[in-house]
């Protein structure tokens, strides 16, 4: 993730509008000395989220939501922290300057690749409409039943055969080797000869969920054309093929909505449903669709997923797979099973939106497909056969990180295949085998406890500190700086309290400029990626000062014992550690309330 300077985000600070940012979102309208609007975090008939007129932040008199421009980013969008703030600083033309030692520092900034792939689209698209060479793609669009709207709606173009010509256009727009290569847009050879990337090919823009383009996918339109049906862009700073998911500026807004979404193979099929109408539609990026673009999807709130792959044996294999993904994720998973030698692009055309619609509705779960697919060429009249599909089944299952999903699938495997639910292990489930450690590696991530403990403090701090002082003040009244262990969370904390102390404000972005450094910064996206219950704040703050409480008067503890049981002490030492012991533990540590009370 890019950390950004301390001067760029004060600049930021000094340019955002919140009335502009929330108003793209909510409809705000001016009453007296501010703007009153429906609250997008809870369901109300009467508009209690208010903007003050000039103030920086937004606070809800129904739900109590309070936050600055990041934070509503952050919390409506399901942006991270540093995708919050390159939005804002898009929106408000400031350049954003990365701090040393970050990945973004060497070759061009994101901005100046983000202004080659517009040209580069619209150089593209003028291509296809406008040469000889464009007639050709068009009329293969044509046939496609692509037509001039749709080719306009969604910025389709062709990158022309003629070798360097798309370089030169570049040139005229006073566009540089490096950020073309930086951006993807060519590529030099063995000898450091530059070439085109694309060539020859149909090209289908890639956007940012934001809509800005990143890459391109270009689609070969004759067998002649050199290399595979589709070649996307390289791996670039704009460009993760692990993690974009095509079409998601289109659906983004209804997914997060809706929580569900519709996955598909081809860029084709995916525009081909948003254009009819279906936009919770993606795709994956060239790369078989994985754990990252299930992620991307998890995060956004999708709960349901719609599998409409092609109707041929690798789309059936692929719906396996990328089925179990989401069920392992918690997210249920439905199967469309179009006509064999169909995909969504040709089924849409064939028999219309409405027969799509009735596809969604009598959709198949997941389980009846797999055990469909896992019992073709078999008998299950058969004992030998029906064992091995129940236990090729369960092995799946048993992948699953959510109990609930593994005990009830489970269950609707017994009953589906007529077995008593022993059989097949319901009640047996084993809960992931994840021991949580300090600093313990657990497959590719780190799990620290006290870091864990140490931000949901911080968290509510943050989240509700502006609105609610007496919060604030019960942390204050218990805990110290060096009641922390984790070195970010206590700078963090030390900068909340010196502003809370010199009345400045404490929103994510002060505490960002005020922290200046880079694990400030990570730390604000983990401090958003949990929800909290506001009705339960001081309840659930208080619980948190008491384990941070607990912990450190157990660990005392620990290093006294340790200590007389090292050997290394007199006796006369022994025994003062012994009532230093003694003494701590009749004195268990309690949240001290602000009237004085525990």
């Amino acid at each position: 993730m890019p950390i950004f300077s301390k001067e760029s985000l004060e600049n930021l600070r000094q340019r955002i509008d919140l009335l502009e940012v929330i108003s793209s979102h909510v409809e705000m309208k001016k009453t007296g000395g501010a703007y009153k609007g429906l609250c997008p975090f809870h369901d109300e008939k009467s508009p209690s989220f208010i903007i003050q007129k000039g103030d920086t932040h937004y606070h809800c008199f129904g739900c109590g939501a309070h936050g600055d421009a990041i934070q509503f980013l952050m919390t409506y969008q399901k942006l991270n922290f540093s995708d919050a703030i390159e939005s804002l600083a898009q929106r408000f033309h400031v350049h954003l300057e990365k701090v040393d030692g970050t990945e973004e520092k060497s070759g061009p900034n994101k901005q100046l690749l983000k202004e080659a792939l517009l040209h580069a689209c619209q150089f593209y698209q003028f291509c296809l409409l406008h040469t000889a060479e464009g007639e050709e793609a068009l009329n293969y669009l044509y046939q496609r039943g692509i037509d001039l709207d749709f080719i306009q709606q969604f910025q389709i173009g062709l990158a022309p055969k003629a070798p360097g010509v798309f370089r030169k256009a570049m040139q005229l727009k006073h566009i540089r080797d490096d950020t073309l290569l930086a951006a993807g847009l060519i590529a030099t050879n063995s000898h450091g000869q530059t070439r085109d990337f694309f060539s020859e090919r149909i090209m289908f823009p890639i956007h940012q969920y934001s809509g800005e383009v990143i890459g391109f996918s270009g689609r070969k339109y004759k067998e002649a054309t050199f290399g595979g049906k589709y070649v996307n862009t390289p791996e670039t700073s704009l460009f993760k093929k692990s993690r974009v998911l095509f079409g998601f500026n289109y659906s983004r807004k209804r997914m997060m909505k809706e929580r569900k979404a519709i996955i598909v193979e081809g860029q084709i099929d995916a525009l081909r449903l948003i254009h009819e109408g279906f936009d919770i539609t993606v795709a994956g990026q060239g790369t078989a669709f994985g754990e990252g673009h299930v992620q991307e999807l998890v995060k956004l709130g999708v709960h349901q997923v719609f599998l409409a792959l092609d109707s041929d044996k690798a789309g059936e294999e692929a719906t396996v797979k990328i089925g179990h993904l989401f069920q392992k994720e918690g997210v249920e998973s439905r199967i469309i099973s179009l006509p064999y030698g169909e995909d969504p692009d040709t089924f849409l055309r064939n028999q219309g939106k409405e027969a799509f619609l009735a596809m969604l509705e009598t959709s198949s779960d997941y389980l009846s497909f797999l055990v469909k697919h896992l019992s073709k060429g078999l008998n299950l009249d058969s004992p030998a056969a029906k064992n091995e599909v129940i236990q090729n089944a369960t092995k799946i299952i048993r992948e699953w990180n959510h109990p609930v999903m593994v005990h009830e699938t489970l269950r609707k495997l017994a009953h589906q295949m007529k077995v008593p639910e022993n059989y097949v292990g319901v009640g047996l489930e084993v809960t992931p085998n994840i021991y949580v450690k300090k600093n313990a590696s657990i497959g590719t991530q780190t799990i620290d406890p006290d870091r864990i403990l140490e931000t949901d403090l911080l968290r509510w701090m943050c989240l509700l500190g502006q609105e609610k002082n007496n919060l604030i003040e019960l942390v204050s009244f218990n805990l110290i700086k060096e009641d922390l262990h984790v070195p970010v969370c206590q700078k963090l904390f030390e900068v909340y309290f010196r502003n809370y102390r010199d009345n400045r404000p404490s929103d994510l972005l002060s505490l960002a400029i005020d922290s200046n450094d880079d694990e400030t910064q990570l730390l604000m996206t983990d401090l958003m990626q949990k929800k909290v219950n506001k009705d339960r704040a001081e309840e659930q703050l208080t619980e948190t000062i008491q384990k941070i409480l607990n912990r450190n008067w157990m660990e005392k503890r620990e290093a006294i014992k340790m200590r007389i049981q090292s050997g290394q002490c007199s006796d006369e030492e022994i025994n003062v550690l012994i009532k230093e012991f003694d003494d701590l533990k009749r004195s268990s540590p309690q949240v001290k309330a602000l009237n004085g009370t525990k």
